[in-house]
């Protein structure tokens, strides 16, 4: 779960003071104290801590949260809105030309991610519509050129390279000219990085910025670091003067440090955060949503995205009459289930709902995302297209036969037809409260977790 640590001990704070009828300054002042630590435990820079506490304090002691009727939500509140003030209140787009190509300069330093992240973000704006091209700049880390091509094939994306004998200048230039002459609206440029910040890297950067004139030139720093991505983000700010951030690694990050420090620290935005190794796991930032994962208060509106792009509407409408008529089998229960895994590991998708943050403290050893959802979806790959069709023909041979094919026991087999047949019966009560959902924006289908 993103910043793990720091959630939970933020949720512990906070969570004091929703017993109590009534606050007084000294709960106030507690209950800040062990916020601070949170923070500063988390790697978020001091000055930035410091400024935050004083904020929230000075709000909380005031006459709005003690003659409250509920003052400890009324304090959460107030943390959470100053939270999302602290990373940017509202979310940053990426500034598209009006006149094509749009330039996008991607720099940082060696290790941050950024040949991927070039990939991943032609890859977003794919999806929208637009025809990129990467150009590959970076002609001093071996295989950097090799690394992009390889992306660029995956995604089904152009690269353009003149291999690692011309400048870089020279060969953004070029590529640039390239993208005009076959109508490609969208440059996305990687740019060597280094181990460190030196005067040589950042020339090479300015001398590209000033032939190529990107409209956007945006920072990829690794979340892991923590502070130090944030004394990175200022160095390359300073020389090259950068329009926002992306965040790489944030699935991994348990603190979050660089995440709540950037933005008040070089008041640039987070653009876009990684938030794994796959070529799609790269998600806009949103500074109040991120907020409210971070408190424990779920991310609905980043769920339906997730569920928008990952499900079919038609089949989830097919889905809907089955569940009505109870006429659900297990070649339904498989594409929902893949449907599901489309949309990334369980355990982020049930963190997005509220409530539901700290899940596997919830659920003990519940294996989420490994062997018991490959152990059921190879039982059901190993019945035949009858069997999945209508369960009720599988008698004791069919499971055994189904037990061998995938790997399992009988036993195994007999408990998750057991457990279909449960569900079938919870699907038709969930009908009803599945209309209200959908009203309120929520995603279609019903899935089947094991």
């Amino acid at each position: 779960m993103i910043f793990e640590g720091l959630s939970d001990k933020l949720q512990g704070a906070l969570g004091k003071l929703k017993s109590k009828g009534k606050l007084t300054e000294k709960d106030v002042k507690d209950a800040m104290r062990e916020v601070k630590l949170a923070l500063l435990e988390a790697d978020v820079n001091f000055k930035v801590v410091k400024d935050f506490v004083k904020k929230v304090q000075e709000r909380c002691v005031g006459q709005e949260v003690m003659s409250s009727l509920t003052p400890g939500q009324h304090v959460i509140k107030i943390v959470n809105e100053e939270l999302t003030s602290l990373m940017g209140d509202v979310s940053s787009k990426i500034m598209i030309s009006p006149k094509p190509p749009t330039i996008i300069m991607m720099v940082g330093l060696q290790g941050a991610g950024k040949t991927t992240t070039s990939g991943k973000l032609g890859g977003y704006f794919k999806k929208q519509g637009k025809r990129p091209l990467l150009i590959a700049c970076d002609i001093y880390r071996p295989a950097a050129i090799k690394q992009l091509q390889v992306v660029g094939d995956k995604l089904d994306i152009p690269v353009f390279n003149m291999g690692d004998k011309e400048s870089p200048v020279n060969i953004a230039k070029a590529g640039l000219s390239h993208a005009m002459k076959n109508n490609h609206d969208l440059v996305i440029i990687d740019t060597a990085g280094r181990l460190h910040i030196d005067e040589t890297l950042m020339d090479e950067l300015k001398s590209i910025k000033s032939e190529v004139k990107p409209h956007e030139i945006l920072l990829v720093v690794d979340s892991m670091t923590g502070q130090d991505a944030v004394n990175v983000a200022e160095s390359f700010n300073e020389a090259l003067g950068v329009d926002g951030v992306v965040l790489t690694k944030l699935d991994g990050d348990t603190r979050g440090g660089a995440a709540l420090s950037i933005r008040a620290v070089t008041q640039k935005p987070i653009k876009f955060i990684g938030m794994g190794e796959k070529l799609d796991d790269l998600e806009p930032f949103h500074p109040d949503r991120m907020a409210s994962r971070i408190l424990g208060m779920g991310d609905i509106l980043s769920l339906i995205e997730k569920a928008q792009e990952s499900i079919d509407l038609d089949k989830a409408k097919e889905l809907e009459q089955k569940i009505k008529k109870q006429d659900l089998d297990f070649e339904d229960f498989l594409e929902q289930m893949e449907q599901i895994q489309n949309m990334g590991p369980l355990d982020k998708i049930l963190g997005m709902i509220p409530g539901m943050g700290n899940i596997k403290d919830q659920l003990g050893d519940v294996d989420l995302n490994g062997k018991e959802m490959k152990r059921t979806k190879a039982i059901v790959q190993s019945m035949t297209i009858e069997e999945r069709r209508d369960p009720s023909i599988l008698n004791a041979s069919r499971k055994k036969r189904i037990a061998r094919g995938s790997g399992t026991s009988v036993q195994d087999v007999n408990r998750l037809i057991k457990q279909f047949n449960e569900m079938k019966k919870m699907m038709k009560m969930f009908t009803g409260s599945q209309k209200s959902m959908k009203k309120r924006g929520g995603f279609p289908g019903l899935p089947f977790f094991k």
